[in-house]
């Protein structure tokens, strides 16, 4: 990777650029089939490195180890703050014996036909909580490989059986002989070694596990405490103009004229130029770029923009929900079973656009490739021509757009995957469309200079690619003795992914499945039940949020579920419990939150328990929250009691970290989050009326970790569901109110 221009020093900078450069590469462990040691070896030769000294790893290793004994994990997935890079780096030690205090971790090179994700295809990438899930097989095959042959080179050397050869902590030794050796000694006489076949490679009994289970340190930990950690906002490249885009007020709008005069007369700015997605500003730095876009004068063509808003797409939607849908699911025939029973019930929930609001907005770096440039994938004798650092969280998608807009060949582009701060959805686009505005503005000025994108706050929030509007229209029916015996679910709002990439694999027969997941697979036992979707076209754009269809079809669901117990006079709780026979995992958290929360226990007056459990992304997620009336008349979350079965649990500090964030952040979008549009135009502009959820809301949180010998699941984005639902379900009963409509304190009628 080509060398990072540090800029002016200052007490950020200086945090930035203390730490020790790492020390020199040894050799790369291979998984069977894609080269072995050896080949290593030869690549390390034939690129001039001396014997023993550090040399270059082919881009297909998964782990390197250095003469200082470090062993560095490559890392296929983003590091977005969920902990991805300490579970793929525990997996990997774990099976390697390694020492975790050598353990590091680096973002793998950008390239599908090695480092895709598995959950994918042939694509490189992270979301859908598929990280931990997709990489389990193989980066603990990957670290068993490392391991037997660094107990073959030890048995060479010692002249000793392998089988007596016992490995801890990064150290290789032989009671019988009293012989030891670090990795770091065996290393390079393993580079020599013939990597064992696949049917020769054992992986531990999960009881002998010494790392995954425990609380291991993350492995970011300190350099984002010390400020060394490198997002993309802190890349600089030498000559680097910083670059903002003026983008059009309205979804759909475009550039009908501009006048730059007032702009290019503001120190500091250096040019500006029209790029498809709008007026672009470069200057010398952010601030004269920012104060450049003010002054421009752009005439907007919205011939073709979304002029509606909230309120008008609301009544739409609620017109389409009354009418017939595409069916997603049906069982029985819930129409007849619901006209024909003696006790019925109806609702109409309503879920506003969202917006993700990850901490560091969006940014891409782009630039002329410098003559050590390197991290590409595909062919390797392909010359890179360009460079990309970004918060990559699709490098498949980024270096493919990216080489379309430059005009040159994928394995020409390297993407440079930088640590990023949060995304909950948003860096994963079908467009890549930060990064195909960075590479327009580049483009536009011939790659002269390395040019820095950064969007706003502002851009962030009133920029679109927002979680969908959703009506939902759920109808239910109960028999003599309260059991459900017909439910209908209508779900009226945008797709996602038609239109994109990702529709051959999500829509089938016009369902898209990220409209209706969570609904559709309903765990309950009900006889007659039938899901439909309608599918809308707005101009707004949209995307995938924290945890997708569940953001919505949790709340309808598990509030709805409750409005049916309270109409049957049952328990919600055991209401739950007597449906989920057949699914054990769904039971075994709602069973764990209820005990663990004292369902049955009072609580003090002014306080009220609701329940809810869902599953995503196969983790299964319960929650039991406390709820009082604040000083204001409003909702105070007291307590939140949390069950996940989420598989093996490979970190459990990371497993209960995931769970509080998606606690934190669902309830700051239950509580204050919406998008709002008035004709057409986003209402809400930063945090003062996107309001995240404020440190003196945060409730006390208990998170109980399933124990499980299933393969390990997400927990980046299942923790969030249950959240709302359970919170709404606790205000019925301290208040009598249903909530009907997100989020609690709208600021919309």
């Amino acid at each position: 990777m080509s060398t990072i221009t540090t800029p002016p020093m200052n007490r950020r900078n200086f945090l930035q650029t203390s730490a020790a450069a790492g020390a020199g590469l040894i050799v790369g462990f291979y998984l069977p089939g894609r080269g072995g040691l050896r080949a290593a070896a030869q690549e390390a030769a034939q690129a001039g490195a001396a014997p023993g000294a550090g040399a270059a790893v082919a881009p297909n290793t998964f782990v390197r180890i250095a003469p200082d004994n470090s062993v560095t994990v490559f890392a296929k997935h983003i590091e977005m703050g969920q902990g991805a890079h300490t579970g793929l780096a525990t997996i990997l030690a774990e099976e390697l014996d390694a020492d975790w205090s050598q353990v590091r971790v680096e973002a793998a090179p950008a390239d599908a036909t090695r480092y895709n994700n598995l959950a994918f295809g042939q694509i490189q990438g992270t979301g859908g909580s598929t990280a931990m899930a997709n990489s389990w097989e193989q980066m603990r095959k990957a670290g068993a490989t490392a391991r037997a042959m660094l107990v073959a080179a030890a048995a060479a050397e010692w002249k000793v059986p392998a089988g007596e050869i016992a490995v801890a902590k990064g150290v290789v030794s032989h009671a019988g002989s009293n012989r030891r050796a670090t990795f770091g000694e065996l290393a390079g006489k393993a580079a020599a070694m013939t990597p064992p076949p696949p049917a020769q490679i054992t992986l531990k009994d999960p009881s002998k596990f010494t790392l995954i289970g425990t609380k291991v340190t993350r492995v970011d930990s300190k350099a984002k405490s010390t400020g060394t950690a490198q997002f993309t906002i802190d890349v600089y490249r030498p000559d680097m103009l910083t670059a903002v885009i003026a983008r059009p007020p309205r979804f759909g709008a475009t550039v009908g004229s501009f006048d730059a005069a007032a702009a290019k007369a503001i120190s500091g700015v250096v040019d500006v130029i029209q790029v498809p997605q709008g007026v672009a500003v470069l200057a010398k730095s952010t601030w004269p770029a920012i104060q450049g876009r003010k002054a421009l004068k752009i005439v907007w063509n919205d011939r073709a923009a979304e002029a509606r808003g909230s309120t008008e797409l609301f009544a739409e939607y609620r017109k389409l929900a009354d009418q017939p849908g595409t069916t997603a699911r049906k069982d029985g025939d819930a129409a007849a079973a619901i006209a024909g029973a003696p006790t019925k019930l109806e609702a109409v929930f309503e879920f506003p656009y969202l917006a993700h609001a990850p901490m560091e907005p969006m940014d891409c770096v782009v630039a002329r490739a410098s003559g050590d440039a390197s991290g590409a994938g595909g062919d390797a004798g392909a010359k890179v021509l360009w460079e990309v650092w970004a918060g990559s969280q699709l490098q498949t998608v980024d270096q493919q757009v990216a080489a379309k807009v430059l005009g040159v060949e994928p394995q020409q582009v390297a993407v440079h995957t930088q640590l990023a701060g949060g995304s909950f959805g948003r860096r994963a686009t079908a467009s890549a469309d930060v990064v195909a505005e960075a590479t327009s503005i580049a483009k536009a000025i011939d790659g002269r200079q390395p040019v820095k994108l950064i969007w706003t706050r502002e851009d962030d929030i009133t920029g679109g690619l927002y979680r969908p509007m959703y009506v939902h229209r759920l109808r239910a029916a109960l028999d003599k003795d309260g059991a459900i015996t017909g439910w209908h679910h209508h779900i009226v709002g945008q797709s996602i992914t038609s239109g994109t990439f990702f529709e051959p694999f999500t829509v089938k027969n016009g369902v898209d499945a990220t409209s209706v997941e969570g609904a559709h697979n309903l765990p309950y036992d009900i006889p007659n039940l039938t899901v439909e979707l309608t599918s809308t076209k707005v101009a707004v754009p949209v995307l995938w949020w924290r945890s997708v269809g569940s953001t919505h079809t949790a709340f309808s669901t598990e509030t709805f579920i409750d409005e049916l117990a309270y109409v049957a006079k049952k328990d919600p709780f055991e209401f739950r419990r007597a449906m989920l026979k057949k699914h054990p995992r769904h039971l075994g958290v709602l069973e764990l939150a209820a005990q663990k929360a004292g369902w049955d226990t009072p609580l003090p007056e002014g306080r009220a328990r609701g329940i809810a459990v869902h599953e995503s992304f196969a983790s299964y997620v319960a929650q039991v929250v406390e709820v009082s009336r604040g000083t204001d008349g409003r909702p105070k979350v007291e307590r939140v009691v949390c069950a996940v079965d989420c598989g093996i649990a490979i970190n459990p500090d990371v497993v209960r970290a995931q769970m509080e964030g998606c606690i934190g952040f669902g309830l700051g979008a239950a509580l204050h989050n919406e998008i709002v549009l008035d004709k057409g135009r986003p209402r809400q502009t930063n945090f003062h009326d996107y309001k995240p959820l404020r440190i003196h809301e945060m409730p006390a949180i208990e998170v109980h970790i399933v124990p499980s010998a299933q393969p390990p699941t997400g927990v980046g984005e299942p923790g969030l569901p249950p959240l709302a639902p359970a919170v709404a379900n606790a205000w019925f009963k301290l208040t009598g109110e249903r909530v009907r409509r997100l989020p609690f304190l709208r600021q919309e009628a």
